[in-house]
C-alpha cells in the first residue's frame, strides 16, 4: 500500500510539472484585437549575432494569442531560433474560431485543417502566421521557453534577413497576406511579455 502511494505521489508530480502548464484557457472571447503592425526600420545597418550576418528589414510589433508552440533543437535554423509560435490575431485570437481547428506545426511550418470553417478561409490565413522566433538576450529566450499555448504575448523587434559567410540565408515575410513557402515571418526579439490575464 505505502509503495501504491509512493508511485501514485510521483506520478503526480511528474504530471504537474510537465502537463499542467502546457496550454492555457482564457475562454472565448477576442483577445488579441489588433493587427499586427510594421513600419520602415529606423535603420536598415547590419549587424553580427552569433557568427550570423543580420539585417534589419522591418521594425514588427505584434500582440496575438499563441495557437501553437514549437520547439527546435536540431538543424541550422535552431542555432538563432529555437521555437516557432503560431500565432492568431482578430478572430484568431477566440476560442470560438479556434476550437474549431486543428492546429499543428512541424518542419518549421504552421498548418490548420477544418472540417467545418468557422469563418471565411482569407480570414484565417491573414490573421494567423507562423513566426521564427530569435531571443536577442538569454533571459528573453528564457521566457520565450516558457511560453504555453494559449498564452497572449506582446513582441517587439524586427522582421530580419540572416546570412552566413558559406552562403545560407534565412529571410523574413514582410506581409500578413502571403501564404506557403517563405510566408513566415523571422523576427528578432528585443522585448517579450507574456500578458496576465484573469481566467474565466
Amino acid at each position: 500500500m505505502t509503495k501504491y502511494l509512493f508511485f501514485s505521489v510521483l506520478l503526480l508530480g511528474i504530471w504537474i510539472f510537465f502537463f499542467k502548464d502546457a496550454s492555457v484557457d482564457y475562454g472565448p472571447g477576442i483577445l488579441a484585437p489588433n493587427q499586427p503592425i510594421q513600419n520602415k526600420p529606423l535603420s536598415t545597418k547590419s549587424f553580427v549575432f552569433k557568427d550570423y550576418t543580420i539585417t534589419p528589414l522591418a521594425d514588427f510589433e505584434i500582440n496575438a494569442k499563441v495557437l501553437s508552440k514549437e520547439n527546435y533543437s536540431h538543424g541550422r535554423e535552431a542555432d538563432l531560433s529555437p521555437l516557432d509560435l503560431a500565432l492568431g490575431w482578430g478572430r484568431m485570437s477566440d476560442k470560438d474560431i479556434t476550437q474549431n481547428l486543428n492546429i499543428s506545426q512541424s518542419g518549421r511550418w504552421y498548418r490548420w485543417s477544418t472540417d467545418k470553417l468557422p469563418m471565411p478561409q482569407r480570414e484565417i490565413e491573414t490573421n494567423s502566421a507562423n513566426m521564427h522566433i530569435i531571443p536577442k538576450t538569454d533571459e528573453l529566450r528564457k521566457r520565450a521557453m516558457n511560453i504555453r499555448e494559449g498564452d497572449i504575448v506582446s513582441i517587439k523587434g524586427k522582421l530580419v534577413s540572416i546570412s552566413a559567410k558559406d552562403g545560407w540565408h534565412w529571410r523574413s515575410s514582410l506581409s500578413r497576406t502571403d501564404t506557403g513557402k517563405g510566408a513566415c515571418e523571422l523576427i528578432f526579439v528585443e522585448e517579450l511579455n507574456i500578458e496576465e490575464l484573469s481566467l474565466p
